[in-house]
């Protein structure tokens, strides 16, 4: 297959290069210059879980107009840039591209639907990574779990299937569900859980959750979000969500979630599409969030403050 990485951070870097090796045609597109010019002259470093190594032959661009007609288009990037990343190549892939959007947070869909047909639109829950940029051209993650994948509006087909194998045949832990709704919004209460608190914090998770303190403000946003899950009888795998998170939590204490990476390197983060959906849910749903609202305004004015540098 053409395969198209839109948004090749630290996660879009481990999807280019576990597919490169799989034998597919992938086009890495970011605006980080340094980046891109390292993958082309260089290769692809990756290591951690998959192992170590450097992979050549990944064709690498900041602009889409380079790409043309593809046969997969994976969109990686912040849940902020998603409208502007379907803008750009809803023009460039062709009609026929099937598009996998994999972002943290709520509102993926949306946002593409703004600027494209959605018949061949599929989201994706990526859970357990831990990915991050050691440097240009350098990705590490910690662990290589699952990779969930549904159709924007549900069921299983045949294409769901067929990727699904594809995903499996590069290396990754993939699976296809019927209502990936619910697996997206189980992977939010985690996102909401630890991400705008580790960042307030500068903690890492297994840090927030040892200081009784902060991690009592983590799970009061985070049951603000789960009742809101449950006054919209969102189907959810667990009844208690505590343990659920914990758990979650648990496996991996020595992670920073990305939104703490994005404020460490002075970055805007996807605090829109986690801690700061929850009061917009709330407000529509006549329920307080008063955690998620604290959490927000101070993140907020810390990026209010940062440059905005796409690296």
């Amino acid at each position: 297959m053409k395969i198209a990485i839109i948004g090749v951070g630290a996660m879009g870097s481990v999807y280019a290069a576990l597919l490169a090796e799989a034998g597919h045609e992938v086009w890495a597109v970011d605006p980080w210059q340094e980046h891109v010019e390292a993958i082309v002259t260089k290769g692809l470093r990756v290591e951690g879980a998959s192992g170590d190594r450097i992979i050549n032959g990944i064709n690498a661009t900041v602009n889409v107009t380079d790409v043309g007609p593809c046969d997969l288009c994976i969109i990686a990037t912040k849940a902020s840039q998603v409208a502007a990343a379907a803008c750009a190549v809803a023009p460039v892939i062709g009609t026929n591209a099937l598009v996998l959007t994999i972002q943290n947070g709520l509102g993926a869909g949306d946002r593409i639907a703004e600027h494209m047909a959605t018949e061949n639109v599929l989201l994706g829950v990526a859970d357990g990574f831990g990915a991050s940029m050691k440097a240009p051209g350098h990705a590490h993650h910690n662990a290589m779990k699952l990779i969930r994948i549904g159709e924007l509006g549900g069921g299983m087909t045949d294409r769901l299937q067929t990727l699904e194998q594809q995903l499996l045949t590069a290396g990754f832990q993939a699976k296809a569900f019927a209502d990936i709704t619910q697996l997206i919004w189980e992977k939010f209460l985690c996102n909401v859980t630890f991400s705008a608190p580790c960042t307030v914090f500068d903690k890492t998770i297994g840090q927030l959750m040892a200081d009784a303190d902060h991690w009592r403000i983590a799970l009061g946003a985070m049951h603000e979000a789960y009742r809101i899950a449950r006054h919209r009888d969102i189907p959810l795998s667990f009844d208690n969500p505590e343990s659920y998170v914990t758990s979650f939590g648990a496996n991996m204490p020595n992670a920073r979630p990305s939104m703490l990476l994005d404020h460490m390197a002075k970055r805007p983060s996807e605090l829109d599409a986690i801690n700061g959906m929850v009061p917009v849910m709330g407000r529509q749903d006549g329920f307080d969030t008063p955690y998620n609202d604290t959490l927000v305004a101070v993140l907020n004015a810390r990026e209010a403050t940062f440059s905005g540098d796409p690296s």
